[in-house]
């Protein structure tokens, strides 16, 4: 299945980016460390190339501790450096300030040599809703950028002075037009990146259960106070589809948390809702979505 979009200001941005990058010195992509592969947007690759790249995997406060150690050890494997972060306490800012002033140390000095000051400007780029415009708050110590959480709240270019000689360069969070993969699909809808008038809640909360079900059954187990042998009943009963399983345990989730619509049935949309908040603020505990293979 291909879900497709690309709306105006979308394209205006990356037609921009492809204008501004040689304005800079490297480029800053940031990440969700949940989905390391899935919210790497492709066009990056060939917009970026003979840039240097620095990786911030956002959000890591979210994501399993042990996957997180795996994506620094997988991107320091391909020999681009990358930081753990989060943008909604600060974590990591000192440490891209310093790996940015190492990453431009030897043209630093070239500039010393000649008697001037290296300005180092980097483009930070990152696709909607992972955080991006909360970071650049944090790490600029600035609170005056419009940050929200709907995808694209940020449309303007603007420059960002980090220290006397280190610049930033700010630009809107764009999607590519395409993307054919179901998986990546989905993965960007667990996370609220694309939102669900492309992909049914209901649908993506179904998919998010059937993951956490497989790999991450006690943080369900547990958020939504379930008995282990009534879910472990209802995963083994061989006369039921997969597909019935999942919405057996989803109404079981819904019995628990009231989400009882008129007939004394479970609100599916209702409860789906609050599956997905649940999972992408935290309260289903720090998971990965995607693995090192």
């Amino acid at each position: 299945m291909d879900y497709q979009w690309y709306p105006g200001h979308m394209t205006k941005a990356v037609r921009q980016m492809k204008e501004d990058i040689k304005l800079i010195d490297l480029i800053i992509e940031l990440l969700d460390a949940r989905i390391p592969i899935s919210s790497r947007n492709p066009d990056i690759d060939s917009l970026g190339q003979n840039k240097a790249r620095l990786v911030l995997l956002n959000k890591s406060d979210l994501a399993n501790e042990i996957e997180n150690k795996k994506w620094l050890k997988y991107f320091e494997e391909k020999q681009i450096p990358a930081i753990l972060c989060n943008s909604n306490n600060g974590e990591g800012a000192n440490k891209i300030i310093n790996k940015l002033n190492e990453m431009m140390s030897e043209e630093r000095n070239i500039a010393q040599q000649k008697g001037r000051n290296k300005i180092v400007r980097a483009m930070i780029i990152g696709i909607p809703n992972v955080g991006k415009s909360s970071f650049i708050n944090r790490v600029s110590k600035k609170t005056s950028m419009r940050v929200g959480n709907k995808p694209g709240v940020t449309k303007n270019k603007q420059w960002i002075r980090l220290t006397s000689n280190v610049e930033l360069l700010d630009t809107p969070g764009v999607l590519w037009p395409k993307i054919a993969n179901e998986q990546t699909a989905l993965n960007l809808a667990y996370t609220g990146t694309i939102k669900s008038d492309i992909i049914d809640e209901v649908e993506i909360a179904y998919n998010l259960v059937k993951f956490l079900i497989e790999k991450y059954r006690k943080n369900l187990i547990e958020r939504y106070k379930l008995n282990s042998e009534i879910v472990e009943k209802i995963n083994s009963n061989d006369e039921l589809e997969e597909n019935e399983k999942i919405v057996e345990i989803m109404n079981y989730i819904g019995e628990k948390r009231g989400t009882v619509s008129k007939g004394n049935n479970i609100d599916l949309e209702k409860i789906s809702k609050i599956i997905l908040e649940d999972f992408r603020t935290g309260n289903l505990g720090k998971i990965t979505l995607e693995v090192v293979v």
